[in-house]
């Protein structure tokens, strides 16, 4: 396998689970450990991912370089589609809602019925995908279109969420760790949902097992916010119940 082929393969290996091992690749792609490094290394200098002890990590930057939506989608996608199913059943008729610019808050929109519904939301693909639900009231904050997430953020995003009360909020996130708390790795974002957690009834985390432990870039809220975590099946249920608050209910 040419090299170039192979560097295709890696990246789309690290899209899919969020990080990669060299064993494993060693394995899956048929060359030595030795060819792996390099190959990671030569990516690493490319900007392409950033290397760790053992494998690599997606690269994502500190502020407006998000992940672009359309690799996000396809990250731990399984996991994703796992909690959002799961997360409807705790949605009712006539709640009114936010759902922020997450991947698994779009597959969440995907399983919502056509029911008495208001979501309020900042991402753009999760809007349009509500809006053939004739029944569901769709509405969108303002604020300045963020390229890569295509949602909206800024002051704008935050002045019109000020002025609404939701029942629920349904979130995700880049890092959950004990001491600290609910985080993201772009500032923008973070802000958008810590102002709508302070205007919310409930609060439900949706999270994928690989951001457990893990600490991103801007704090959006403690531990103690989370009335709900809505996590798939691959996580240590043990090291979740250690990580929360005693109130927080886990659904897994």
């Amino acid at each position: 396998m040419l090299a170039t082929e192979r560097h295709k393969n890696i990246i789309k290996n690290l899209q899919e689970h969020r990080m990669v091992k060299v064993t494993e690749l060693s394995k899956t792609l048929n060359v030595t450990e030795e060819t792996i490094r390099r190959d990671l290394e030569k990516l690493e200098l490319k900007h392409k991912l950033k290397r760790t002890h053992g494998g690599a990590i997606p690269i994502v930057d500190r502020d407006d370089d998000e992940i672009p939506f359309s690799d996000r989608k396809i990250m731990n996608k399984k996991e994703k589609l796992e909690v959002a199913k799961k997360a409807v059943s705790l949605i009712n008729e006539k709640d009114i809602i936010f759902l922020d610019a997450s991947t698994t808050a779009l597959y969440l929109a995907r399983f919502l019925p056509n029911m008495d519904l208001t979501v309020l939301t900042n991402s753009m693909p999760v809007a349009i995908e509500l809006a053939k639900n004739h029944k569901v009231k769709v509405m969108l904050t303002g604020g300045t279109v963020s390229e890569n997430s295509l949602s909206l953020v800024g002051p704008t995003a935050i002045r019109s969420i000020e002025h609404f009360h939701v029942d629920k909020t349904f979130f995700s996130c880049k890092g959950f760790d004990k001491e600290w708390g609910v985080s993201d790795s772009n500032e923008q974002q973070a802000n958008v949902k810590r102002r709508i957690i302070k205007n919310s009834d409930e609060v439900i985390l949706l999270i994928d097992h690989s951001k457990l432990g893990q600490k991103s870039f801007a704090n959006i809220d403690d531990k103690n916010v989370l009335d709900y975590i809505v996590v798939d099946k691959g996580a240590n249920i043990a090291l979740v119940e250690n990580m929360l608050s005693k109130h927080t209910k886990v659904i897994i």
